[in-house]
């Protein structure tokens, strides 16, 4: 299959992707309007979740034939069977919890900002996770929200789980301020001075608005799935308090820092600290490279992370399994 690219119109900014049937495009934009979201097909008729064997889980959608992230994506996605939905979810500057896996607009040419001079005067530095980036940073630009995300996943004919990853939240929580309405009070000031709720108590409530609560395999969990992931081991314990939906503990290559820890995940996977965070989490996904090793492109030795996973009963959700290695090149 070949595919082309195509530069798709969203408020002047032009998201670079594969070519996608243009009905299909229009859905990633719209429902930003006021239009009821999320809405709901009748449970009674629907066929439950599958548990008899691993979840198939698609990452950022069906992102092999469509934009990452996007209706099209996703909807393609859960056509082809998936288990459960993938998202990374961020912060506009104005508080909205979008669909979006880079903080930044212009991020390996996503999407062609650079190219308009009226845009000139939004670029911005920031530090992200330890590095000075100047780009221009998601702003409020509607690509896709959370909302409309579970939106698609509750609209499908059958169960579908949705799974989505509080992203960047150490730079969200430093730069973004969400609001407590309609009245403010005292307790709506963060310990770093700002008025407004943190990021994971917006994500938090967004999930419970629309009913995604219970434990894992609970009947509340099998009627609307949900797993919550992050990369930040403090978003979790501190979201453990918020919600009892089960949560994944995300594990990046060993030699890089967490970026709210300041440690290295070789540090996060030791055994102390898996018998820190299995209080808080049912599980660890773990990239792929740190539970089997590569040399010279082929497969070469299985390390022991998910035999220490089990041997706590955790489950392990490896990401992400492709066949395209240009598509999966940057997959986290």
């Amino acid at each position: 299959m070949t595919f082309s690219k195509i530069n798709v119109n969203i408020d002047a900014v032009h998201l670079t992707g594969f070519l996608v049937v243009p009905v299909l495009i229009l859905l990633t934009i719209a429902g930003c309007d006021g239009s009821p979201l999320p809405s709901k097909l009748d449970d009674v008729d629907k066929q439950p979740l599958q548990t008899s064997r691993p979840y198939n889980i698609a990452h950022r959608g069906s992102n092999g034939e469509f934009p990452e992230e996007t209706a099209a994506a996703y909807m393609r996605a859960i056509e082809e069977g998936a288990d459960f939905i993938e998202t990374d979810i961020l912060a506009s500057k104005d508080g909205v919890l979008i669909c979006s896996h880079d903080v930044t607009l212009d991020l390996d040419n996503r999407t062609n900002i650079a190219n308009f001079s009226q845009f000139a005067d939004r670029k911005r530095t920031y530090e992200v996770q330890g590095v000075n980036m100047t780009r221009w940073f998601v702003g409020k630009f509607p690509i896709i929200t959370f909302k409309e995300y579970i939106s698609i996943a509750l609209d499908a004919k059958r169960v579908v789980g949705i799974y989505p990853e509080i992203k960047n939240p150490v730079f969200i929580n430093k730069h973004i301020v969400i609001l407590y309405l309609p009245y403010i009070s005292s307790k709506n000031y963060r310990s770093n001075g700002q008025m407004g709720k943190k990021f994971e108590d917006k994500f938090v409530e967004t999930l419970m608005k629309f009913a995604y609560k219970g434990s894992y395999m609970s009947k509340e969990w099998l009627k609307q799935p949900a797993f919550v992931q992050s990369f930040a081991p403090t978003s979790l314990t501190y979201i453990a308090n918020l919600t009892d939906l089960p949560k994944i503990f995300l594990i990046d290559d060993v030699t890089v820092l967490t970026e709210d820890t300041n440690q290295t995940y070789y540090d996060i996977t030791s055994d102390s600290y898996l018998d820190f965070m299995k209080n808080y989490v049912v599980g660890i996904g773990p990239w792929k490279d740190t539970i089997i090793t590569t040399k010279n492109n082929y497969l070469n030795e299985v390390t022991d992370l998910v035999a220490k996973a089990h041997a706590r009963g955790l489950q392990a959700h490896i990401f992400s399994w492709c066949m395209m290695s240009k598509i999966c090149e940057h997959s986290q």
